[in-house]
């Protein structure tokens, strides 16, 4: 089968479109999916440099999200069946540990993700286990049926986003929330959790343009964050209050910023450190203003159900920003690289 892999770690040049062993059927509640499409994400970018830790075998297909056509199931797969239109959650868990049992599948001790652990989406054929893979809904008129694109594009950054913000920051409506670097998926998608609840949302980008795109999928403040001092600015916006949520994937460019942002018991979630691991805290100001600061990553089996039935009624509908072709897949990781989208990349598989 066709695939864009990387041959070893590196820069784009590592990257190659070619033909690769196809998956098989090998487990019981295995799932055989003909993708039709997947979409790109940071980590695909952070796998392709090398992580710590990471140990790979070359050639690795890329890709945590997809979504496709059920090709062929295990006898005793129940709950889909070949010619299904279906999506998937990109972590895949043992389903059988104390955390799995518990229902919090992505603190499993065996937890991988596609494209980073494991063979992923960018590819014309994947297997996964059943659990994983659920129908894409219909949505109710006169919401459009779900494109391929947009099925592709929903896991990954929706499920992260809802866990940081429902599961662990515990959004209200009303409440304050910052979310730094709106443009990519993850924070496209903490937007649109964040208006579901009916929450207050400040923006930032270095982007004027991202800044009024994000304005017009319901941000309500925007700040160029390297044009002015974002603590200050919310606190302006704020009457001096703050930020009840921070939500910071970008790590040591923005923390110490992040945390003067706060209000008093705020929250500061992360999922990620784009720009670097090691981050700065003064704990006086954490203790005397009992914030809380809460990690995240991906989500449980009920969060995505819970995700994709609101995805059914319309609700949390992905931003897509461009389509490129599997055989074109390197021009869509080179716009990735160079942070020009706003929503999802997403790469068409099938015909």
């Amino acid at each position: 089968m066709k695939a864009l892999v990387c041959r070893g770690h590196g820069d784009l040049s590592m990257l190659a479109f070619t033909d690769v062993p196809q998956p098989a059927i090998e487990r019981p509640g295995d799932v055989c999916i003909a993708l039709q499409a997947a979409a790109l994400n940071h980590l695909d970018l952070l796998t392709l440099r090398g992580l710590p830790g990471l140990s790979l075998e070359f050639p690795h297909i890329l890709g945590a999200d997809g979504a496709g056509i059920v090709d062929a199931v295990a006898p005793d797969v129940r709950g889909v069946q070949p010619g299904d239109r279906v999506m998937f959650n990109p972590g895949i868990s043992c389903y059988a540990c104390e955390m799995c049992d518990a229902g919090e599948h992505s603190l499993c001790t065996r937890y991988q993700l596609l494209g980073e652990h494991l063979p992923g989406t960018l590819a014309e054929y994947i297997v996964l286990p059943q659990q994983n893979v659920l129908r894409i809904p219909e949505p109710p008129d006169p919401h459009p049926p779900i494109s391929w694109e947009e099925a592709a594009a929903f896991s990954l950054a929706t499920i992260t986003a809802w866990r940081m913000m429902v599961t662990r920051a515990r959004v209200q409506a009303g409440e304050v929330v910052l979310i730094w670097g709106i443009g990519g998926g993850v924070s496209s998608a903490v937007l649109a959790v964040a208006k579901l609840h009916d929450a207050f949302v400040i923006a930032t980008s270095s982007s004027d343009e991202k800044l009024a795109v994000a304005r017009e999928r319901g941000a309500d403040v925007t700040l160029n964050h390297n044009d002015v001092d974002v603590p200050k600015e919310v606190r302006k916006v704020t009457d001096k209050r703050g930020a009840d949520i921070v939500v910071d994937n970008v790590g040591e460019a923005t923390w110490e910023r992040s945390v003067k942002a706060l209000a008093k018991r705020g929250r500061l979630v992360t999922c990620g450190g784009t720009t670097g691991p090691m981050v700065v805290t003064d704990v006086r100001r954490l203790f005397w203003n009992q914030y809380d600061i809460l990690g995240s990553t991906m989500g449980n089996a009920a969060e995505y159900r819970e995700i994709v039935r609101r995805l059914g009624l319309g609700e949390l509908r992905p931003p897509v920003d461009s389509t490129f072709a599997l055989e074109d897949g390197v021009q869509a990781f080179e716009r990735l690289r160079d942070g020009k989208q706003m929503g999802k990349i997403v790469v068409r598989v099938g015909q």
